[in-house]
């Protein structure tokens, strides 16, 4: 089957399923990354913008 459809190929049409394969690639390695990625470093990762160092002003209590 893949012989038959890669004899008919021009220069044109090997150029597409290069970046068609490099896109679909790309996308397997990122997902095989994701799936591996400890929970704990993505709770870290998400808690660093809420404690950068700066204190938060105190809120002003009514009387």
């Amino acid at each position: 089957m893949f012989k038959q459809f890669t004899e008919n190929i021009t220069a044109s049409q090997g150029y597409l399923l290069i970046s068609l394969g490099i896109f679909f690639l790309f996308f397997v390695v990122v997902t095989i990354m994701l799936i591996r990625l400890r929970k704990e470093h993505v709770k870290h990762m998400s808690d660093m913008p809420l404690h950068d160092g700066i204190k938060e002003p105190q809120k002003h209590k009514k009387l």
